[in-house]
């Protein structure tokens, strides 16, 4: 019966939203009510399960993606991410030319959220291509399968961070699997699949609209360094505090303060502050202008958090009803690999509702339970889920249309390269997720 009512659940999850164009948050919160009641529950618990859900969720996740979202502003606005294209594009060349726009999509992808990468690369694919005389899909696939693994796979994106905090995942150990397994994948699913066939076929003409955007004048551009450095400043953090950290006594000073700097909420905030200086103050912006922009930045994520919240409070009520232990009972049995699991059980709900988020942080309620009971890495769950919630995109997802409309292309040409990519990247990470389960 708990089974039966976590089915009829995601159904209505999917009906509300894709049928009826409810919002998400609005329907996590319904479906909520009705599984808490369904499944027995007080009506007074269920209120209260509810708001123990979204309290505990966004207790992180407000700081780490409001600090995010602000230093993704910094990077676009400042010019950061145009300065690394060009000097990238510049070394690399031609010949070459598909691994600048990966690392630049790898690189500007890991502090920004995937829409606001998407919109500000665009402009700077078709000039890639223009100016190289490529096919615009040689350049544009890699740079956004750049984009879409580093919004599945790494935090401080909102789902892989979310997911980490629902299995109590080390963020550290997360990002470092997680580049582990996205290197291969990004280096497969893009530059690789876009020189195939079936890519290459596809003639790609967006409209000239988009052509126009207008670059910032290369002398008021931010250096090299300075742009990589604070881009990439919260993973530089994270990865020293882990890394450092396993080989220290914890006992010592020096350990404790490595661990205080590599904590993701300290990491996040002293990229924000380096970004205002070497990205704003240092070139010459007033400060009321830099605080007006990151306030702007904030509103961008308003409604992804109340998603990420709604998504909590059914966590919270599958397992206060007890669905994810039954759950956890029913297949803890099973022959297949609980990552397996994991991501096949991600991959449905997103082929069904649409949403990487919605996919797998419904997954990571769940499965909750299923990595402590089996002793599964909690951070291979996450890139398991990660992996799963990027399968199969289709008419139902955003990105998917996003792609179609900038690219210019019809429902079937977007099926056979950005659904293709996107399944190719969901595949390969499970792939890798199970080869790295040997040695983790």
């Amino acid at each position: 019966m708990p089974l039966f009512i976590v089915l009829l659940g995601i159904l209505l999850l999917f009906l509300l939203i894709v049928k009826f164009k409810l919002n998400a948050f609005l329907t996590f919160v319904i479906v909520s009510l009705f599984v808490g009641i369904a499944g027995g529950m007080q009506l007074d618990a269920v209120v209260s399960s509810i708001q123990t859900g979204i309290g505990g969720t966004l207790g992180f996740l407000v700081l780490i993606l409001g600090l995010g979202a602000m230093l993704g502003k910094l990077v676009a606005d400042s010019g950061a991410a145009q300065k690394i294209t060009d000097r990238l594009i510049e070394k690399f060349g031609r010949k070459h030319i598909q691994w600048a726009v990966v690392l630049t999509g790898f690189i500007v992808g890991i502090p920004m959220f995937y829409s606001v990468g998407f919109v500000l690369l665009i402009p700077l694919i078709f000039t890639v291509a223009i100016s190289s005389g490529v096919k615009l899909l040689y350049v544009g696939l890699p740079m956004l399968t750049a984009l879409s693994v580093t919004h599945g796979y790494l935090p401080p994106h909102p789902a892989p961070t979310a997911i980490a905090e629902q299995f109590n995942a080390d963020i550290g150990k997360t990002l470092l699997y997680g580049i582990i397994i996205a290197v291969p994948v990004i280096i497969i699913c893009g530059p690789l699949l876009a020189r195939t066939s079936l890519i290459q076929r596809v003639n790609a003409t967006p409209l000239k609209e988009f052509y126009n955007a207008k670059p910032i004048e290369k002398s008021k551009l931010p250096g090299m360094t300075v742009s990589i450095v604070t881009a990439l400043l919260p993973v530089i953090l994270i990865g020293i505090s882990t890394i450092g950290t396993h080989f220290l006594d914890p006992q010592t000073t020096f350990s404790t303060l490595l661990r205080f700097v590599g904590d993701p909420v300290i990491a996040m905030l002293i990229a924000v502050l380096v970004g205002i200086y070497t990205l704003g103050l240092s070139r010459g912006k007033k400060m009321t202008e830099l605080m007006n922009s990151l306030t702007d930045s904030i509103s961008s994520i308003t409604m992804i958090l109340l998603i990420i919240a709604g998504a909590g409070a059914l966590k919270q009520i599958l397992v206060d009803s007890g669905v994810s232990d039954y759950i956890a009972d029913l297949i803890k049995h099973s022959d297949l690999s609980p990552l397996f699991l994991a991501w096949l059980i991600a991959t449905v709900i997103r082929v069904c509702v649409g949403s990487a988020t919605v996919a797998g942080l419904t997954t990571a309620g769940i499965v909750s339970t299923l990595a402590q009971s089996q002793g599964v890495s909690a951070e291979l769950m996450v890139l398991a889920i990660g992996s799963g919630s990027l399968m199969l995109s289709h008419v139902n997802d955003s990105g998917f249309w996003m792609f179609k409309e900038y690219f210019n292309l019809s429902v079937k040409e977007t099926l056979s390269t950005w659904t293709v990519m996107e399944t190719s990247v969901g595949v390969m990470g499970l792939i890798g997720v199970l080869i790295l389960n040997f040695f983790v």
